[in-house]
């Protein structure tokens, strides 16, 4: 035990004397300021240390690519959140990363001070292809300031666990930003240095080099020194996990006891790696840890109060941050109908301060403010129903903030073209959350390119906007409906798809039209369903070209299709597209009523082959069989050809044909007057009173002639006298694995209906139909009336009572 409490007293006797001689000596041409991303802190002390030793040259953590983009980033329009957007490919990866900054990050705070001073400022961290890991494709907010290694080291969790502290963000609150601003800034940097590296020593060298942290060291070292040849005072900021790495050239390990490292020399590029960056927009949303961001504090929004009170050299930001936020939630509570008073706000703030002095903190920080709102806003015990208050009080901590990149020679054209045309239609990019626009897209004209907007947008960027009611034109559901309603969220997550799709085009049109025309030449030639989707989504768009090539591919492909599915549904498309074409701008064009009819033939003609057809396309092929009755009956001369009833008379010969199309044939049939409307119940009777396995198809046939006529069994009794017939005769086990099919079968009718045939039923049984209703007697009730009344005989006959 001796021997451990020995070894840690020379390991921080060590870590002192590095700091003292090398880090923080404000005599030595280079010093070295530890930070943690996103620290109000250690931005402050910063400040404080820039104007004590006067450096001529500030070097930071960043990428070396994002020094071109200086300039863009110090501009007095450019408005934090604010990003470095990354991307590299190579022919076997692709992968983008964020280099966020907020107004009070130090790395943003170092440029802009360097700026008034007038002294160069420069990224000299690696690229992030030269360390990035693999990652699941999907993963957002991936970051070059990672800090897991930090807060996930053994040290801090011991730490915690001996501070009563529940997270490492929490200890680092109470030791550094609340307790920090009395200290000096040597104590502190000091404090950060010693904290960092301890935590750094229990990794081993292979993960610190598997991680990349090793390599970028070295590089880092290097860019030092080529600084230190040309000026004499020499600034440097970087994560406090690498600070010992900088200074300890010689030694990166976690232990003491191991002095021979190699460090990985940055090996040359095996193959042609294409990257760019680009200045972005970041959100306060998604620099929130809590958010899935990898660095940096949470509760941003939070913080960005503490940094205005800080520059305002208030002795109290905490105190005063309390007060802002406590009145912000009551009011936003009481703007949602939350029952909260003045008093509680106030004993919420009481609160705060009592937690503060019991936690041994000079004022309360976010975690009291969390504790007391929760202690005085919340009425009883916490669920979901009463966590109301902490739900809001989430989001004003957080932010919804923007930011604003000054205009600049690197911007994208088409994510310019987008905020443009976006301000045009007044839509709200300036702050997060979901917003919502209703369109009336027969009555205004703008309104249809406003959803022309929308969906272009949402085919580059799922993730800006959704439709959350209106006409759905590709499924073709509430197509009754003339207004759309959208909701939509800007994020940087936006700009940087957007970004990605610049490859397309510099407008959000071009670069649509493009896609799409990639996406259509992946398409076969003889696949029309397919290719009528994307024509109708073109025209949605109002790519009006696009859709002028799709309508002659269209046209092609239905004179090669053989699939009776394909052909429904390119069917389907083109009707509706001719229904509605002067919404989607086609007044006058001949060529569309022929396609419909093409394809109506083609159908037809496949009808043929369905009694070949897998049980899974069952319900498509009734779909496209009601289609085709539906233009049959229509009073369009076109499509008064008898080829469709011939081969609906056709398959009703074909003994293979499956129960269910079998079903919907006939009632199609019938429905056309080509069919007596008692063959119905005749093919019914013959499924009931055939064999076994015949009489199990039965309820497949009734889901065929449902889906059609269900009126056939609604007002005539033939078929519900069948039905009943089959019910009363089936054996338990029979009849129980008939239910799941008949349920299914009974699903066409409505509630009304359903209560009509009910109403029938109860008549056949000569009961009211109130009875049908009541629920069945409890089997274990009935057992036992039955033992009661056979105890109830035995003493009877005991008593001989008749």
């Amino acid at each position: 035990m001796d021997r451990l409490e020995e070894a840690r007293q020379q390991e921080l006797e060590h870590v002192e004397t590095l700091f003292d001689s090398q880090v923080y000596n404000l005599n030595n041409d280079t010093i070295y300021f530890p930070i943690r991303h996103h620290s109000p802190a250690c931005s402050y002390h910063l400040l404080r240390l820039i104007e004590e030793y006067k450096p001529d040259t500030i070097l930071i953590e960043g990428p070396e690519s994002g020094n071109p983009y200086l300039d863009v980033l110090i501009d007095e329009a450019t408005i934090p959140p604010i990003s470095l957007y990354y991307t590299y490919e190579t022919d076997q990866t692709r992968a983008a990363c964020y280099y966020p900054m907020l107004r009070y990050s130090p790395e943003y705070v170092a440029l802009k001070e360097a700026s008034r001073l007038g002294i160069p400022a420069q990224f000299i961290d690696l690229d992030y292809h030269h360390f990035s890991q693999p990652r699941e494709q999907e993963q957002q907010h991936v970051s070059v300031q990672d800090e897991t290694l930090l807060a996930g080291s053994d040290f801090i969790q011991r730490l915690c666990h001996k501070t009563n502290c529940r997270s490492f963000d929490e200890l680092w609150e109470k030791v550094f930003e609340i307790a920090g601003l009395e200290k000096t800034t040597q104590a502190f940097v000091q404090e950060v240095f010693t904290y960092c590296t301890l935590s750094r020593m229990c990794y081993t060298d292979k993960q610190l080099q598997r991680t990349g942290d090793l390599a970028r060291e070295t590089h880092m070292r290097q860019r030092i020194q080529e600084a230190k040849l040309v000026f004499d005072r020499v600034l440097v900021i970087t994560g406090g996990f690498h600070t010992y790495g900088l200074v300890m050239p010689d030694s990166s390990s976690t232990s003491f006891e191991n002095t021979n490292l190699s460090y990985p020399s940055q090996e040359p590029e095996l193959e042609p790696v294409r990257k760019q960056m680009y200045p972005m927009v970041y959100t306060f949303a998604e620099a929130d840890r809590l958010n899935g961001y990898a660095s940096g504090m949470p509760y941003v929004n939070y913080y960005e109060q503490i940094w205005n009170h800080i520059l305002r050299h208030n002795q109290s930001p905490y105190h005063a941050t309390a007060v802002e936020v406590l009145s912000k939630l009551t009011r936003k509570l009481r703007e949602n109908h939350e029952y909260v008073s003045t008093s509680d706000a106030i004993e919420a703030y009481s609160m705060i301060q009592g937690l503060a002095s019991l936690r041994g903190k000079r004022e309360g920080g976010v975690y009291e403010l969390m504790d007391g709102a929760l202690s005085a806003f919340v009425k009883g015990e916490l669920t979901l129903a009463t966590d109301k208050p902490l739900q809001e009080l989430q989001h004003v901590l957080t932010g919804d903030v923007i930011g604003t990149v000054a205009p600049n020679r690197y911007s994208i054209p088409i994510v310019e073209d987008f905020k443009e045309r976006c301000n045009e239609a007044k839509l709200q990019l300036r702050t997060t959350g979901q917003h919502k626009k209703v369109l009336d897209l027969y009555a205004k004209p703008e309104h249809r390119k406003l959803s022309q907007l929308f969906e272009c947008t949402t085919y580059l960027v799922p993730d800006f906007a959704k439709r959350q009611a209106g006409p759905d034109w590709v499924e073709q559901r509430d197509m009754n409906l003339v207004r759309e309603t959208w909701v939509y969220a800007y994020s940087s997550r936006v700009e940087a798809r957007l970004i990605e799709n610049s490859l397309y085009g510099g407008t959000i049109q071009e670069a649509a039209t493009r896609k799409m025309e990639e996406a259509m030449n992946s398409i076969p030639d003889h696949h029309s369903g397919e290719l009528a989707k994307a024509m109708l989504q073109a025209m949605l768009m109002g790519l009006q070209s696009t859709s002028k090539q799709l309508v002659d591919k269209v046209a092609s492909a239905l004179r090669t299709d053989g699939n009776f599915l394909s052909l429904c549904a390119s069917l389907r498309i083109l009707h509706r597209i001719h229904q509605h074409r002067r919404l989607l701008g086609l007044f006058e064009d001949r060529q569309l009523p022929a396609m419909v009819l093409e394809a109506y033939n083609n159908a037809v003609d496949k009808l043929l082959h369905l009694s070949r057809t897998n049980p899974d396309e069952h319900e498509a092929i009734i779909q496209g069989l009601k289609l085709l009755a539906m233009l049959a009956e229509s009073s369009e001369e076109r499509y008064l050809d008898d080829t469709f009833k011939i081969h609906l008379n056709e398959l009703l010969t074909d003994h293979q044909l499956p129960a269910q199309l079998e079903g919907v044939c006939i009632a199609i049939s019938s429905g056309l007057g080509d069919r007596p409307r008692h063959e119905i119940v005749e093919r019914a009777r013959g499924y009931i009173h055939g064999a076994p396995e015949q009489m199990r198809q039965t309820a497949l046939y009734l889901q065929g002639v449902f889906a059609i006529a269900r009126d056939a069994f609604l007002y005539e009794d033939e078929l519900l006298h069948e039905l009943n017939l089959l019910i009363e005769q089936l054996p338990l086990d029979e009849f129980m694995s008939m239910v799941p099919e008949l349920r299914l079968a009974f699903t066409y009718f409505t509630p009304m209906e359903t209560g009509l045939i009910a109403d029938r039923v109860a008549s056949l049984h000569q009961v009211q139909s109130e009875e049908l209703g009541r629920a069945p007697v409890d089997e274990q009730l009935l057992q036992a009336a039955r033992s009661w009344d056979e105890a109830m005989r035995k003493e009877f006959d005991a008593w001989k009572l008749t």
